[in-house]
């Protein structure tokens, strides 16, 4: 009979990286899209207001990024 107690045999176990490159790389392409709306709308509401917005294109185009992401890798 064989004894596994000592020197058991180890499962290799599967990096978690993959999913998170996976979701970085959707979010990458998802803030690269959203910039150029983000940027017309916020002209758009500087000219039409007269004052800067308060958030700017960038973090808007990172919010909608950070909004749309997770419901992709959740459906």
């Amino acid at each position: 009979m064989t004894d596994f107690t000592h020197e058991a045999p180890t499962r290799e176990r599967r990096s978690h990286a993959a999913p998170m490159r996976e979701y970085y790389a959707y979010f990458t392409v998802i803030f690269v899209a959203t910039l150029p709306l983000a940027f017309l709308t916020w002209g758009l509401s500087a000219a039409r207001r007269m004052e800067l917005p308060e958030r700017g294109p960038i973090k808007a185009a990172w919010s909608q990024a950070q909004i749309i992401t997770p419901r992709i890798f959740s459906a």
